[in-house]
């Protein structure tokens, strides 16, 4: 019994897969005779082995067995002694009859036939337990053994090819009474005239979605009617524990569904919510029969004010099925971007929006986004790094959303393929730019506050040298306002970005620390009321080179925009100027701070009425030595874009 029989099964519903259940095994009938063919022929050449002797390639092929292996059995069997022979991969080709014979058992049972329960036990007493072992590899045979088998003798006594025969015949009575007929795709039998309007509404939903898997097999559906109820069934995809069955009384609507995986479970049930259907407590349900013993199990209910309301709902339910197929491969695939919550909200908007994943994943998945990544980012992607961390989610996000609807477009029309990968790697490389661009703006936010600072660092100066005391501290104050914009700024970016994953992060972190000593550099000066005009004045001569680096880094950074490859050469001199005048100032603070020394070395006054001078004086070579640190950080940055441009 296959997962999907067996699921339908504990859910009452065997009736539903009958139309199927027949289809497969009439395939089986035919595999098993082609089978019954091989030993027969195997069992001809090892006694004659100088006579003709066919591979059986073709009935193998239209019997639907895809093992080209079989092709050499007949062929290399051998005759061991009398009645022995040794035939290859024997003890498969048995065991593989007999699953076929216990497929076509399958809907004689469902149908509950009376004759069943008697090919039940005909199909027993066939057993050959060195053979139909599940870990057998036995690759001889009694010539018995193949009579009990294959022969189609009813007065040599039964066989298991009689007992195929005896099924066939059953399971043609069986499609007879199906009589069954199509609407739309749809299988159905034992309906009455009222559900075909029903049936009708939900073919039409799936229909309307269901290019959108191209050539991924499912969305097959059967209904039949038992007592009040209509009964309709999806197979949705290939796996087997993934089951819809839904039932129909009156107006009221109430969908089974099961699945192996969870997340798509509630997925599923995300798709109704512009319906009022109620959805009782999900269920696990083991099963030692799958493949990892379990599967979830939901049911929704719905009723309908109207009948055109009940053709709505079964044409929207129809409609969602589509978005289920695959839906855990592109779930993974995504998640390869961006966090778990937003790659199942990806999935959302593109099932709301009758988009999919399907063409996506057609059209290459993931790899197309690596392949843009490589291209918008080259030499500078490193192993590990996640588009959600080079872009912010959020952007990583709405170019996921391009991805899906442009190749739900591209192989819609036609389009190449290569087409497709070129247009996704231009937005992509759009999408870095405008990123680097909205980083690159908060930056300059941040080099303006610094040059706020410094400006308010010379301005307290020279207010303290005209002894306007009071000012000194109201621009203290200032200073801190200033500071604390600057905090911000960089904190802005700190809630998107991981720290160290963006260049800009790493840049403002550091400036943001000359930010500090300038605001500190104000405070200290406070300290120092009685200080000399010489050492003030001194201390002025440091903090002019220091405020001009501040102006030279946000031209640094405004030019580093357009620096690259492929610019005119004025625009690379702008920003390699920028920086030479950041570094030249960097010096010129070194001599300054000296004079500072030399003059506070001839005062005669307390450490303690110096200190606020000596202070300043450390803070403004420090920010000295921080503008220089980011003017040669961004230097080396922005040349490792042009190299690798």
């Amino acid at each position: 019994m296959t997962e999907k029989t067996r699921i339908l099964d504990s859910l009452n519903e065997q009736a539903l897969l009958l139309p199927s259940l027949v289809n497969r095994a009439l395939a089986a009938n035919d595999r098993v005779k082609y089978r019954f063919t091989l030993l027969q022929a195997a069992q001809a050449h090892a006694e004659r082995p100088d006579a003709v002797t066919s591979s059986l390639r073709t009935e193998r092929l239209a019997a639907g067995v895809q093992d080209s292996n079989l092709d050499r059995v007949a062929g290399d069997s051998v005759r061991l002694g009398k009645g022995r022979y040794r035939i290859p991969e024997s003890a498969r080709i048995v065991r593989d009859a007999f699953s076929d014979v216990a497929e076509m058992l399958e809907p004689l049972r469902a149908a509950e036939l009376p004759e069943s329960a008697m090919f039940a036990q005909r199909l027993q007493a066939f057993a050959i337990p060195d053979l139909t072992a599940p870990d057998s590899n036995s690759d001889e045979l009694a010539a018995d053994q193949i009579h009990a088998i294959t022969s189609g003798d009813r007065a040599s006594g039964d066989s298991l090819h009689l007992l195929v025969m005896d099924m066939h015949r059953a399971l043609n009575a069986l499609q007879v009474s199906l009589a069954s007929e199509t609407l739309d795709g749809c299988r159905a039998y034992g309906i009455r005239d009222a559900d075909r309007a029903l049936i009708t509404a939900f073919m039409a939903g799936i229909n309307r979605t269901a290019p959108l898997k191209f050539d991924h097999p499912g969305l097959s559906a059967t209904a039949t009617r038992v007592g009040d109820k209509l009964v309709l069934q999806n197979d949705i995809g290939t796996t087997d524990a993934h089951v819809l069955v839904i039932h129909v009384t009156g107006r009221t609507v109430t969908v089974t569904y099961t699945d192996v995986h969870l997340p798509r479970l509630l997925f599923f049930q995300s798709l109704f919510e512009g319906h009022d259907v109620k959805w009782q407590d999900t269920r696990s349900r083991k099963d030692a029969g799958m493949e990892d013993g379990v599967y979830h199990l939901c049911v929704g209910s719905y009723t309908a004010r109207s009948n055109a309301q009940l053709r709505g709902y079964l044409d929207h339910l129809g409609s969602r099925l589509v978005f289920l197929i695959d839906w855990n491969r592109a779930r993974k695939r995504l998640r390869l971007f961006v966090s778990r919550r937003a790659a199942i909200e990806l999935l959302k908007w593109a099932a709301d929006g009758s988009i999919g994943h399907m063409a996506w994943l057609k059209a290459g998945g993931e790899q197309l986004i690596f392949d843009a990544m490589s291209f918008a980012y080259g030499g500078q992607l490193r192993p590990g790094d996640r588009l959600d961390d080079l872009l912010t989610e959020s952007r990583a996000v709405q170019f996921l959303r391009f991805n899906l609807k442009q190749a739900l477009d591209g192989l819609s029309q036609g389009r190449p393929a290569s087409l497709v990968a070129d247009e996704i790697r231009t937005e992509l490389a759009s999408h870095v730019r405008s990123t680097e661009d909205a980083l690159l703006d908060t930056a300059l936010e941040h080099a303006g506050l610094i040059v706020e600072l410094a400006d308010t660092v010379r301005d307290a100066l020279e207010a303290a040298q005209a002894g306007r005391l009071q000012e000194v501290s109201t621009m203290a104050e200032r200073a801190k306002t200033w500071e604390t914009a600057a905090d911000h700024e960089l904190n802005s970016i700190r809630g998107t970005l991981l720290e160290g994953d963006n260049f800009i992060l790493q840049l403002m972190s550091i400036a943001d620390d000359i930010a500090d000593d300038l605001e500190e550099a104000v405070f200290h000066i406070t300290l120092s009321p009685k200080a000399t005009s010489a050492s003030i004045a001194a201390l002025s001569k440091l903090a002019e080179p220091v405020s001009n680096a501040s102006r030279e880094l946000v031209k640094a950074l405004a030019a580093s925009r357009h620096a690259r490859r492929g610019v005119p050469r004025e625009d690379m001199d702008d920003f390699l100027q920028a920086v030479h005048a950041i570094r030249t100032m960097e010096h010129a603070s070194d001599l300054a701070e000296r004079e500072v020394k030399r003059s506070l070395t001839s005062d005669s006054r307390p450490f303690a009425e110096v200190f606020g001078i000596v202070e300043a004086a450390r803070n403004l070579e420090e920010a000295a030595d921080g503008l220089m640190h980011v003017a040669l950080l961004l230097r080396d940055h922005v040349l490792g874009k042009v190299i690798h441009a």
